[in-house]
């Protein structure tokens, strides 16, 4: 049976985390997930992926971590999730204690969708190498998975390199809160197959889709149902809504509006009206 949950940015204009988490979870949806600007730099000449002038909700939104915990504060079954994370933009060993803590505190339910920005400006504030930055998101995901399980971690990669250390509390999820990756090109098959729980495409397959992440599973000898399939972005129209759930797809998350909140409520029903079609 699939899932479904909703996606937002959680701005200081819109409803609230914690009035949203509530709402989410009484209408009996699975998920929430809140994506992550630390700041839009005012001269920026990289370009919106979006096609238009970038949205004042970018550089309005909430830490998701401390969003994130507030909703654990006041739900019990929902997942609570980034969507994305910016780990380039992240010291790994901090990022790896607010992960494990959320999810302590969520009683094992955050996932940690991560990605690696498009943002050249913001990226450079933070002191990391746009050319770089799958490589290093990499080389923070491994070493954040050994602080994870191991009681003694260390890390010697590339970009992150570290002795020994203690760091606790350790994630209620076995191996760490799943890493589910939300990029599109053609090089993210390879790179959920290696060191990924799942893939998070934003709007459909993209690519080659399942064929190609099938591959790469194949290649590096996984099962392919290992990997979680999300989708953000999930269509509205119940035909097409079916036809991603028959391409796989196990995790739909729609986008919400950043409107008001009688607005973002109102969206909350109509999109419960549709899940129910697909209990």
């Amino acid at each position: 049976m699939a899932n479904f949950g909703v996606q937002i940015f959680p701005t200081d204009q819109t409803l609230q985390p914690i009035a949203l988490a509530q709402a989410v979870e009484e209408r009996g949806l699975d998920s929430l997930f809140f994506p992550e600007h630390t700041h839009i730099p005012v001269a920026r000449t990289t370009p919106f992926p979006g096609g238009t002038a970038l949205p004042e909700w970018y550089w309005r939104t909430h830490d998701p971590f401390t969003a994130l915990a507030a909703a654990a504060a006041v739900t019990r079954r929902i997942k609570l999730g980034t969507g994305i994370c910016l780990v380039i933009e992240r010291d790994p060993i901090i990022l790896a204690k607010e992960c494990a803590s959320l999810d302590v505190l969520s009683q094992g339910r955050f996932v940690l969708g991560i990605g690696a920005g498009w943002n050249v400006e913001e990226m450079a504030n933070h002191g990391a190498s746009y050319q770089h930055r799958w490589k290093i998101v990499r080389d923070k995901i491994l070493a954040m998975r050994a602080i994870w399980t191991q009681d003694e971690a260390e890390y010697h990669g590339e970009f992150v390199n570290f002795d020994p250390i203690w760091s606790w509390p350790k994630p209620v999820q076995a191996g760490g809160p799943p890493v589910w990756m939300g990029a599109n090109s053609k090089w993210v098959f390879d790179r959920v197959a290696e060191y990924c729980d799942g893939w998070m495409p934003i709007g459909g397959a993209g690519h080659g889709g399942m064929e190609n992440l099938r591959a790469a599973c194949d290649k590096r000898g996984r099962a392919f149902d290992s990997v979680t399939l999300a989708l953000f972005g999930a269509p509205t129209d119940p035909d097409q809504l079916a036809g991603r759930i028959d391409q796989g797809f196990t995790e739909l998350i729609f986008g919400l509006p950043q409107g008001t909140p009688d607005q973002v409520l109102t969206r909350l029903d109509e999109l419960t009206l549709l899940v129910e079609k697909f209990r």
